[in-house]
Protein backbone atom coordinates (compact mmCIF):
# COMPACT_ATOMS: atom_id res chain seq x y z
CA UNK A 1 0.00 0.00 0.00
CA UNK A 2 1.25 3.48 -0.83
CA UNK A 3 2.30 5.70 2.03
CA UNK A 4 -0.48 8.21 1.25
CA UNK A 5 -3.11 5.46 1.52
CA UNK A 6 -1.65 4.25 4.82
CA UNK A 7 -1.77 7.82 6.19
CA UNK A 8 -5.38 8.17 4.99
CA UNK A 9 -6.23 4.89 6.69
CA UNK A 10 -4.70 6.02 9.99
CA UNK A 11 -6.26 9.51 9.87
CA UNK A 12 -9.72 8.06 9.15
CA UNK A 13 -9.34 5.61 12.03
CA UNK A 14 -8.29 8.39 14.43
CA UNK A 15 -11.05 10.79 13.28
CA UNK A 16 -13.61 8.01 13.86
CA UNK A 17 -15.08 8.11 10.34
CA UNK A 18 -13.98 4.54 9.54
CA UNK A 19 -15.50 3.40 12.84
CA UNK A 20 -18.79 5.05 11.85
CA UNK A 21 -18.60 3.34 8.45
CA UNK A 22 -18.07 -0.04 10.10
CA UNK A 23 -20.98 0.63 12.47
CA UNK A 24 -23.20 1.42 9.48
CA UNK A 25 -22.02 -1.76 7.77
CA UNK A 26 -22.85 -3.81 10.88
CA UNK A 27 -26.27 -2.28 11.50
CA UNK A 28 -27.59 -1.26 8.08
CA UNK A 29 -26.21 -4.00 5.85
CA UNK A 30 -27.60 -7.48 5.50
CA UNK A 31 -25.74 -10.38 3.98
CA UNK A 32 -23.81 -8.47 1.33
CA UNK A 33 -20.38 -9.42 2.60
CA UNK A 34 -17.41 -7.50 3.87
CA UNK A 35 -14.02 -7.60 2.20
CA UNK A 36 -10.73 -5.78 1.99
CA UNK A 37 -10.47 -3.52 -1.01
CA UNK A 38 -7.45 -1.82 -2.52
CA UNK A 39 -5.49 0.97 -0.85
CA UNK A 40 -6.76 0.27 2.67
CA UNK A 41 -10.45 0.46 1.76
CA UNK A 42 -13.05 -1.89 3.20
CA UNK A 43 -15.97 -2.84 0.93
CA UNK A 44 -19.25 -3.67 2.67
CA UNK A 45 -22.22 -4.96 0.70
CA UNK A 46 -25.92 -5.28 1.46
CA UNK A 47 -26.62 -1.69 2.58
CA UNK A 48 -30.41 -1.34 2.85
CA UNK A 49 -31.36 2.06 4.34
CA UNK A 50 -33.14 4.45 1.92
CA UNK A 51 -30.58 7.25 2.32
CA UNK A 52 -28.40 8.06 0.64
CA UNK A 53 -29.96 7.06 -2.65
CA UNK A 54 -26.62 6.22 -4.30
CA UNK A 55 -25.74 2.63 -5.14
CA UNK A 56 -22.42 3.13 -3.31
CA UNK A 57 -21.13 5.66 -0.81
CA UNK A 58 -18.19 6.04 1.53
CA UNK A 59 -17.80 6.75 5.23
CA UNK A 60 -14.15 6.96 6.25
CA UNK A 61 -12.36 4.02 4.62
CA UNK A 62 -15.56 1.97 4.31
CA UNK A 63 -17.33 1.77 0.94
CA UNK A 64 -20.96 0.70 1.43
CA UNK A 65 -22.84 -0.90 -1.46
CA UNK A 66 -26.47 -1.78 -2.02
CA UNK A 67 -25.44 -5.06 -3.69
CA UNK A 68 -22.86 -7.74 -2.95
CA UNK A 69 -19.40 -6.57 -1.92
CA UNK A 70 -17.88 -8.97 -4.43
CA UNK A 71 -19.59 -7.22 -7.37
CA UNK A 72 -17.33 -4.18 -7.13
CA UNK A 73 -14.02 -4.88 -8.80
CA UNK A 74 -10.85 -3.53 -7.18
CA UNK A 75 -10.03 -1.81 -10.48
CA UNK A 76 -13.46 -0.27 -11.12
CA UNK A 77 -13.86 3.44 -11.73
CA UNK A 78 -16.55 3.56 -9.04
CA UNK A 79 -14.18 2.18 -6.41
CA UNK A 80 -11.52 4.75 -7.42
CA UNK A 81 -14.21 7.46 -7.07
CA UNK A 82 -15.15 6.20 -3.61
CA UNK A 83 -11.46 6.04 -2.66
CA UNK A 84 -11.21 9.76 -3.43
CA UNK A 85 -14.13 10.35 -1.05
CA UNK A 86 -12.19 8.42 1.58
CA UNK A 87 -9.32 10.87 1.15
CA UNK A 88 -11.81 13.73 1.48
CA UNK A 89 -12.88 12.33 4.87
CA UNK A 90 -9.26 12.51 5.99
CA UNK A 91 -8.88 16.11 4.80
CA UNK A 92 -12.21 17.15 6.37
CA UNK A 93 -11.24 15.64 9.73
CA UNK A 94 -13.78 12.84 9.57
CA UNK A 95 -17.47 13.01 10.24
CA UNK A 96 -17.44 16.80 9.72
CA UNK A 97 -17.53 15.87 6.03
CA UNK A 98 -21.11 14.61 6.34
CA UNK A 99 -22.77 18.02 6.98
CA UNK A 100 -20.34 19.73 4.59
CA UNK A 101 -21.21 17.22 1.87
CA UNK A 102 -24.93 17.66 2.62
CA UNK A 103 -24.70 21.43 2.34
CA UNK A 104 -22.82 21.17 -0.97
CA UNK A 105 -25.34 18.65 -2.30
CA UNK A 106 -28.18 21.01 -1.37
CA UNK A 107 -26.54 23.94 -3.18
CA UNK A 108 -25.97 21.72 -6.22
CA UNK A 109 -29.65 20.73 -6.18
CA UNK A 110 -30.66 24.39 -6.11
CA UNK A 111 -28.28 25.27 -8.94
CA UNK A 112 -29.07 22.46 -11.36
CA UNK A 113 -31.59 20.00 -9.89
CA UNK A 114 -28.94 17.35 -9.25
CA UNK A 115 -27.09 16.42 -6.03
CA UNK A 116 -23.72 15.90 -7.70
CA UNK A 117 -23.10 18.23 -10.64
CA UNK A 118 -22.12 21.32 -8.64
CA UNK A 119 -21.08 19.52 -5.47
CA UNK A 120 -17.31 20.09 -5.12
CA UNK A 121 -16.88 16.77 -3.27
CA UNK A 122 -18.33 14.86 -6.23
CA UNK A 123 -16.53 16.95 -8.81
CA UNK A 124 -13.17 16.40 -7.11
CA UNK A 125 -13.89 12.66 -6.83
CA UNK A 126 -14.67 12.55 -10.57
CA UNK A 127 -18.28 12.83 -11.71
CA UNK A 128 -17.92 10.32 -14.53
CA UNK A 129 -16.13 7.78 -12.32
CA UNK A 130 -19.04 8.01 -9.86
CA UNK A 131 -21.56 7.42 -12.64
CA UNK A 132 -22.81 11.01 -12.70
CA UNK A 133 -23.47 13.21 -15.72
CA UNK A 134 -22.74 16.88 -15.37
CA UNK A 135 -25.99 18.79 -15.65
CA UNK A 136 -26.19 22.44 -16.69
CA UNK A 137 -27.28 25.27 -14.45
CA UNK A 138 -31.01 25.92 -14.26
CA UNK A 139 -32.10 28.18 -17.15
CA UNK A 140 -32.74 31.26 -14.98
CA UNK A 141 -29.16 31.04 -13.63
CA UNK A 142 -27.47 30.91 -17.06
CA UNK A 143 -26.03 34.00 -18.64
CA UNK A 144 -27.83 35.09 -21.78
Amino acid sequence: MKRAHRVRQIVNAVNLSTGLGLLLAATAARGGGLRRGPDGLIVAGGYRLPVPVASAFTVGNVVLLRGEASRLSDTSRLLRHEGRHSTQYAWCLGVAMIPLYGACAGVSMLLCGDWASYNPFERLAGLADGGYERRPLRPFLRRS
